[in-house]
């Protein structure tokens, strides 16, 4: 009887709950449509301006990225070419790979899908082969690595796949996460709560390095297949 007596006490507090909530929201769009009735022509005509003003500027900024090379996955042929590339674009994302490389391949899938999603980001990619020198100063021993560049400046990095849920299954969204979490584009979802499922298992630790000098030459492949 007393456990009865408990549920039908906490349905009515969800209830009432509930119905506050609604209420509120009612009366939030109660208010909007007032404000619209009360405005006058000159108003709205502002109003439409400062919304079309807003669309102009947006499509202004969309062109300019397409100028600059957004909205594709393109391959630089030089490291002479990166300093260029990242001096244009405020977020650049470039993939080091290697052919040998089967993992760099995945990574190819996801982020030509990313780079068509997320016009606000640049997105390259550069054979390791032909950049020792940038290999060098930004310390990239692990193929495949994603050097996240922001305002001209290695801001982190995505050393193989650990970030990733540690697979090579993992899906693009999970990709467009990690790079989410270090603000190289802007990610809708939510940051705190990665798309992969074991998150206790695998952890959220990044790999950010702040040095920009390399020990040796030798690229370590994060992938059995070479």
């Amino acid at each position: 009887m007393e456990a009865n007596t408990s549920v039908d006490m906490f349905s009515k507090v969800l209830e009432n709950q509930l119905l506050q909530t609604t209420k509120l929201v009612e009366e939030h769009l109660d208010s909007e449509i007032q404000k619209l009735d009360q405005m006058d022509e000159d108003e709205l005509e502002r109003l439409k301006e400062k919304r079309l003003e807003a669309l102009r500027k947006a499509q202004q900024q969309k062109q300019e990225w397409l100028s600059k090379g957004h909205g594709e996955y393109r391959e630089i042929p030089s490291e002479r070419d990166f300093f260029q590339e990242v001096k244009e674009s405020k977020k650049v994302v470039c993939h080091f790979y290697r052919d040998s490389t089967f993992r760099c391949k995945i990574l190819d899938r996801h982020l030509v899908i990313l780079s068509k999603k997320h016009l606000e980001t640049k997105f390259l990619k550069l054979n390791v082969e032909k950049a020792p020198f940038l290999c060098e100063r930004l310390r990239i021993k692990v193929i495949p690595t994603l050097a996240l560049v922001k305002d001209g400046k290695t801001q982190d990095y995505v050393v193989g796949f650990t970030d990733l849920g540690n697979t090579d299954d993992f899906t693009t969204e999970t990709l467009e996460w990690r790079l989410g979490c270090s603000d190289i584009l802007n990610y809708s979802g939510n940051l705190m709560e990665p798309p992969f499922q074991s998150q206790k298992k695998f952890g959220t630790n990044f790999t950010k390095l702040e040095k920009k000098t390399i020990r040796g030459k030798k690229y370590d492949s994060d992938s059995d297949d070479d």
